[in-house]
């Protein structure tokens, strides 16, 4: 697959791993729709990344289906098709399973999940009209390994997944192609912007630094370039995901000790 003239939708493209998104697959020759709930983010951000002459920004707030639909349907009008749509909206939410607060939680999935939902079940008919295409689902390794604290984040993530990998298998058919991609610890505001709840204590080791939203996106292309059903980055969590598909007790038992 190459890039070259391709239209490539991205959500939650106004800041982190979608503007660092956005910026490698406009580098490869996209066409890009950066949207977010915020127009006048979306469009800074888009200044930032340059090529105006490639790249569109829009509003669009994904827990609302009729949003999806109006920005699909302006990104048909504009540029006739969509060849990648990428799913990257999201926001975390700290506390407790025993305090989280539900309308919080709910809203969570709305955003992380139902909105990535809404927005495959948008884009599928396009693609298998036109012959093909690739949906990205930006998800986390903590949707492969639950966090502590992080529970209904990690819930999102795993649900993200196993919605990817099913679609992957019925659309395969259709020429459409899903890739799930699963970072670690990234270097962005994410954590400043989480839902904070009442419980605010939190598992990572302090030696992490967390790598750049940069090292995601160009794991992101490589893996759309090379049809992967997912990728895992950096490569290192591999080792925390196998583990504790094999042995979940001693990860749960190193994850207690890191509670702070």
């Amino acid at each position: 697959m190459e890039l070259a003239g391709k239209v490539v939708v991205i959500t939650g493209a106004s800041m982190g791993i979608g503007e660092a998104i956005a910026k490698v697959f406009v580098e490869e020759g996209g066409s890009i729709v950066m949207l977010s709930r915020d127009a006048a983010r979306a469009e800074a951000a888009r200044e930032r990344i340059g090529c105006l002459e490639r790249t569109i920004a829009l509003s669009c707030d994904v827990r609302h289906t009729e949003e999806i639909d109006r920005v699909l349907g302006l990104t048909l009008h504009h540029f006739k098709r969509v060849d990648v749509w990428i799913n990257n909206a999201g926001h975390g939410l700290l506390d407790s399973v025993a305090d989280v607060d539900m309308s919080s939680c709910h809203e969570l999935f709305e955003t992380n999940f139902f909105g990535a939902l809404s927005a495959m079940q948008a884009v599928i008919p396009v693609m298998r009209q036109q012959g093909g295409g690739t949906i990205i689902n930006i998800s986390s390794v903590a949707g492969h390994i639950p966090l502590p604290f992080h529970a209904s984040y990690s819930a999102t993530k795993f649900a993200l997944n196993a919605i990817g990998k099913a679609a992957g298998v019925e659309l395969k058919k259709d020429g459409v192609h899903v890739l799930t991609v699963c970072p670690g610890y990234v270097r962005t505001a994410f954590a400043e912007n989480a839902v904070r709840g009442n419980e605010t204590k939190q598992v990572r080791p302090g030696s992490v630094r967390g790598i750049s939203a940069e090292r995601v996106a160009r794991a992101t292309l490589r893996g759309c370039l090379k049809q992967k059903g997912e990728v895992i980055v950096p490569w290192t969590m591999h080792v925390p995901v196998k583990l504790y598909q094999l042995l979940p007790s001693l990860v749960e038992w190193a994850m207690a000790r890191m509670v702070k």
